[in-house]
Formats: C-alpha cells, sequence, structure tokens
C-alpha cells in the first residue's frame, strides 16, 4: 500500500484501536510490548509512512480546536479522540469555547490564524448542518459532529439514520411486536434521521408503531416518562420503546418500573448515546447505541493532519455508530 496506507488500516491491521496504534507507532507509555510489537509488524506489513505533515508536527505544530460547549457531554469525549491521534506533546492544542454564540467563534477563529496555527477543527456540540467558515479563513478546517452544509469542506458525521436502524432491528430480534419511539428534539437532524431509520425497519417488519408516529419532544427523563405513560394509555400491548437518547430511556425506564412491567420479558427498552454513567447505572442496564465520539475527534484530528499535509479529503466522513446490549433489552446471565 506504501505511503498510501492509513494508520486506521494499521491500527485494524492489528486489532488495536487508532489511539493505541499511534502511541505504540510514537513510543509512548501504557502499550504492551506485545502489543506494540503487533502494532510495527502491521504497520512494516503495509508499508505504513507517516505523513510529512504528522513528522513535521512533532517537532511543535499548533492545531486549535473551536467547540460549542467545552462542558459539554459530547465535545470531551471528540476532544480526547483529538489530542490522542494529535500525540501527547507533539502538537500545541489551543482549546476554544464559543458557547454556541458565532459572533465568539468567530472571534476566536480569527485569533487562532491571527497566532498562525496550522489547521483548526470546528466541534458542535448539535448535529444540525452548520454554515461553511472555509471562505473566510485560509487555514485548513475540520467539522467535527455538526458538518458544513458545503459539499468542498471536510466533515466528520455520525451515523444517524443507521443508529436508527439497528436500534429497531435490535427490538425486533429481541421480540418487539408494538414500538414506541421517543424522540428527542424534531427540530435536530439527528433526531429525524434516526426516526426515519427506524421508522423504515419497522414497517419492513410489519411491526405497528404506536400511534402511527414519531412521539418528538425533548431531550430529557420528564419527556420520556410523559411520553410512555402517553404510549401506554394509548396502547397498552406495546412492549418495545425506542428512544432518542439514554435520558429519555431512563425516564420510560422509571415508568415502566411504576407499572410492574418487568423489562425487558414484558417490555425492551433501547436509548441512544452509551452515557456509560447512565446506562450502567440503570436497573436493569440500559441498552444503547454508541456513537464512538472519541473516534469521531480522532478521524477529525487525521483528516486535519492530512489538509495540512497538503491532501485534504473533502466531504463528509461518516463514523459508524454501535449497538451495546444490556439487560433492558435481552435477558444477560
Amino acid at each position: 500500500m506504501g505511503q498510501d496506507a492509513s494508520l486506521t488500516a494499521v491500527a485494524a491491521a492489528a486489532g488495536v484501536s487508532l489511539s493505541t496504534a499511534s502511541k505504540a507507532l510514537n513510543d509512548r507509555p501504557r502499550v504492551s510490548a506485545a502489543t506494540r510489537r503487533r502494532v510495527v509488524a502491521a504497520a512494516e506489513r503495509l508499508g505504513y509512512v507517516p505523513r510529512q505533515g504528522a513528522s513535521r508536527f512533532k517537532l511543535g505544530g499548533t492545531v486549535g480546536i473551536i467547540a460549542s460547549d467545552l462542558s459539554g457531554r459530547f465535545a470531551l469525549p471528540i476532544m480526547m479522540g483529538a489530542e490522542d491521534a494529535f500525540g501527547l506533546g507533539a502538537v500545541s492544542l489551543l482549546m476554544c469555547d464559543a458557547r454556541g454564540d458565532t459572533i465568539r467563534e468567530r472571534h476566536h477563529l480569527r485569533a487562532l490564524v491571527e497566532r498562525k496555527v496550522d489547521g483548526i477543527i470546528v466541534l458542535g456540540s448539535v448535529s444540525n448542518e452548520r454554515a461553511s467558515l472555509s471562505s473566510m479563513f485560509d487555514v485548513p478546517l475540520v467539522y467535527a459532529y455538526a458538518p458544513s452544509s458545503a459539499p468542498g469542506d471536510t466533515s466528520v458525521d455520525s451515523s444517524h439514520e443507521r443508529s436508527g436502524r439497528i436500534a429497531a432491528e435490535h427490538l425486533v430480534q429481541a421480540g418487539a411486536t408494538r414500538v414506541g419511539v421517543i424522540a428527542g428534539n424534531p427540530r435536530v437532524r439527528a433526531s429525524v434521521e434516526r426516526s426515519a431509520g427506524a421508522r423504515d425497519v419497522l414497517m419492513a417488519a410489519d411491526v405497528p408503531l404506536v400511534g402511527s408516529t414519531v412521539y418528538a419532544g425533548e431531550y430529557s427523563e420528564q419527556w420520556g416518562r410523559a411520553a410512555a405513560r402517553a404510549m401506554i394509555a394509548r396502547d397498552p400491548d406495546v412492549d418495545g420503546f425506542l428512544c432518542g437518547n439514554d435520558q429519555i430511556a431512563r425516564g420510560v425506564l422509571e415508568v415502566l418500573r411504576e407499572e410492574g412491567w418487568d423489562v425487558p420479558s414484558r417490555a425492551r427498552v433501547i436509548g441512544h448515546d452509551n452515557w456509560i454513567s447512565m446506562a450502567e447505572a440503570t436497573r436493569p442496564g440500559l441498552t444503547s447505541i454508541d456513537m464512538h465520539l472519541e473516534e469521531i475527534g480522532r478521524v477529525s484530528a487525521d483528516l486535519l493532519l492530512r489538509a495540512i499535509d497538503g491532501a485534504p479529503a473533502p466531504g463528509r466522513h461518516t463514523v459508524e455508530s454501535q449497538l451495546v446490549v444490556r439487560g433492558s433489552t435481552m435477558q444477560t446471565h
């Protein structure tokens, strides 16, 4: 494969994460000798050669990360993934918080460009498409989670429609015969696309949708409780709940416990985001969809390095989500 071999390909061949592959090839700590040998062997077999941009960064490059909400649940893991990919100590990271304000975001961008950063990751906290900034700033930009509306920009997105599909497929496989879909904010792209994917699967499987509609509201436990009660009143035979996030799902689980319904034998519940502190704390544990936020950060960093090295990869790059099964949908032993 020569120099076209990517670090992602090396990681896959060695059976490790992108972060572990980067650590192994850069002689960073917390990687076992056996893992390091496996990664090095895979790199040699594939002909992997670090890009010039990555090599130059080891000598002290600087990149900026502008987040819409630095304290948010989405921003932190994405930034951690990006930091792993850039390499500890190899790159100086300048992090800015726009606090969801467009004017503040552009102010930070100008400040970073004036400091002559090599590139910038623009990190969104909401999945909706955003306006492009590329024509305003002459520096490589990568948009993470909230993709740019301009097809010529480089964006890294989550597979929202697929998330809804695999959630619905799992509920059907787990035995659900009447499913209620409780979505979050109907103005958020992720909510719309996940719901559409779920509806397609349920329709193809001939599984009725409670109320023949998606119940859309907000991303909160309160909404989960209200929607679950409304669904049970409308269709007492509902036996599957597909929820827009883990908070909604926890609200549903509370209502089912109050009703004396056994989960998962009487009803199955699936969430989204795989927020570990919540999904593993529920009783039973919550089955959820993991968006691999750290991988979104790692891919964004890798694409930014390519762009800095003069080999941009425009378009929308998708990180596939994954089902994480726990006790809320299937009996665990």
